[in-house]
């Protein structure tokens, strides 16, 4: 019996919508990770994009636990002396929400050529509405 390897020309994606208000942020950045790697698929193959695209709605509700609105802090650092920056996730969630998602789901995926296409595929928008009605995307429970 041999191992069954996908190829390029294979590949079919789907659109998927999921809603942030309806998990915490660890747990929607799984999931999410899990759709853009195409784990879930039966044609997985490690070194072939396979994924499919995921539109996030309503990312101005996001949800975590504990303390970490106020405990988690995000970091940037414009490459001069002095000119490391903090932003709590309270002020993320404020300035652009679209960052806490993008930067858990990166944490979720693999270091690897293919993380930055798979990141690529993500579409977070702030409210309910999205602009991606024409793909038909199906929504994740």
């Amino acid at each position: 019996m041999k191992t069954y390897s996908q190829k390029s020309s294979e590949i079919a994606r789907e659109w998927y919508v999921i809603d942030a208000s309806t998990m915490p942020l660890g747990k929607l950045a799984v999931v999410i990770a899990d759709k853009l790697m195409g784990k879930s698929k039966v044609t997985y193959t490690p070194h072939i994009d396979n994924g499919d695209y995921v539109i996030v709605t309503n990312a101005k509700k996001i949800v975590v636990t504990g303390n970490k609105m106020v405990d988690k802090k995000y970091y940037r650092h414009s490459g001069f002396p002095g000119g490391l920056t903090e932003l709590k996730l309270e002020e993320v969630i404020e300035k652009n929400p679209e960052i806490a998602i993008r930067e858990a789901v990166k944490g979720m995926l693999p270091k690897n050529k293919l993380a930055a296409d798979r990141l690529a595929r993500l579409r977070v928008f702030n409210g309910a509405e999205h602009a991606h009605t024409a793909q038909q995307p199906k929504e994740i429970k």
